[in-house]
């Protein structure tokens, strides 16, 4: 995009340079010989006056006539008496202007081609750097607009690359130009609009899940209690209806997996070291601002399979709620278990309260006055969608841990 708008911008300027420039050249070479030739006409009637003011004496000499001109110009004076004056060298191709004198004579002055070609020349050199500027001009023009709106094009294109990869942060960027902005605008609505429906989604399944595995545990229980009877034949019915229950529980079991799985199409193997560090570096603004400090520890060579966005954002929350409703020192961990990479974020302030502990990730529930609660519920499905899960291991001092699947491990 920057070598079109580039390459177009030159050739609109070249073409008003072409447009403009052609005619101005013709325009100053014609001036310059009218002018020239102006010049001429007035050096002739200053010859010819002369000339008539001596007619008839002695007094006209070819050495006072030189003067009378430019040095290098020729001068011929052809008297009514048959005599002819010159002065001033002989030159090839001459521009050349004369004048009658009474009684029949004529005044003729010449200069040289050379002068005038030499200004005309020296005027379509200024004329040409003029033209070479101004294209070099349109060119830096181009450039800084080139950059200019390439920039901002990059920053919403990888928005929205953020956005389908689940990053379904709003971005506070905005870029001074209207359509732009209106894009980013739209990009963030949609990441809203495209959160609710996964969170509608998660929250149905889990309610689904939740009723069938309810009522399918006290349908099993009914049949285990049939199964007691002392009639073989409702035992043999009951053993049946059983194995359809488990059959049925092993189906949803399947379903649910498969959800899940598909949640996580877009996982990727990700260096959680870098992640981390990522999300930290992102803050630093704010840390300075309110004095705090962010401890990052990462055993090296972490990969898990994820969403880059996603966890990104997922362990933003955690840390951003560490940095407003934490204190002291924030502490933000990484280590390996059996199938996970496990990402620890910690604070030394007072936590959180045990009654609350229990609903902290519904939606709508948060431990802080003027809290959303829609945080941590966006968080925990952020990580639910790749696969993982994320728990609050210990409400005081609150420790969040965020259960990343190890690559290979799925």
């Amino acid at each position: 995009m920057r070598r079109r708008l580039l390459l177009s911008t030159l050739g609109v300027a070249a073409v008003a340079v072409l447009a403009l420039g052609l005619p101005l050249l013709v325009v100053t070479v014609r001036l310059i010989d009218d002018a020239s030739r102006n010049d001429l006409l007035r050096e002739v009637q200053t010859v010819a006056a002369y000339v008539e003011d001596r007619l008839g004496t002695n007094d006209l000499q070819a050495a006072r006539l030189g003067r009378l001109v430019p040095a290098g110009h020729r001068v011929r004076v052809d008297l009514p008496d048959g005599r002819v004056l010159i002065a001033g060298p002989d030159l090839d191709t001459p521009y050349t202007a004369s004048a009658p004198v009474r009684d029949g004579g004529e005044v003729s002055v010449a200069r040289p081609a050379g002068e005038v070609r030499s200004r005309q020349l020296r005027a379509g050199l200024a004329i040409g750097l003029a033209a070479v500027a101004s294209i070099a001009l349109a060119a830096v023009i181009a450039v800084f607009s080139a950059r200019r709106l390439a920039v901002p094009l990059l920053a919403v294109a990888d928005r929205a690359a953020r956005l389908g990869a689940g990053d379904f942060r709003p971005s506070a960027a905005r870029h001074g130009i209207e359509e732009l902005d209106r894009v980013s605008d739209v990009l963030d609505t949609s990441a809203r609009a495209i959160a609710a429906v996964l969170r509608r989604e998660r929250d149905l399944a889990s309610d689904v899940s939740h009723q069938l595995r309810t009522r399918l545990t006290a349908l099993r229980m009914r049949l285990e209690e049939i199964a007691l009877s002392e009639d073989a034949a409702v035992r043999t019915e009951a053993e049946a209806a059983l194995e359809q229950t488990e059959r049925l529980a092993g189906v949803i079991d399947e379903l649910l997996a498969q959800a899940r799985q598909a949640r996580a199409e877009g996982a990727a193997e990700v260096d959680i070291g870098r992640e981390v560090a990522l999300v930290v570096a992102e803050r630093e603004p704010t840390i300075r601002r309110l004095g705090r400090e962010v401890v990052v520890d990462a055993a090296p060579g972490l990969v898990a399979l994820a969403s880059a966005g996603r966890l990104n954002q997922a362990v933003g929350v955690l840390v951003d709620n560490a940095l407003e409703h934490g204190a002291g020192t924030v502490t933000v961990s990484a280590r390996r278990s059996a199938q996970h990479v496990l990402v620890e974020v910690t604070d030394e302030g007072r936590g959180v309260a045990p009654e609350l502990a229990p609903r902290l990730f519904e939606r709508g529930v948060s431990g802080a006055d003027g809290g959303t609660g829609i945080g941590l519920a966006l968080a925990r499905a952020l990580v639910e969608a790749d696969g993982g899960r994320l728990e609050l291991r210990q409400p005081r001092p609150p420790i969040f841990v965020a259960f990343v699947p190890l690559a290979g491990s799925l």
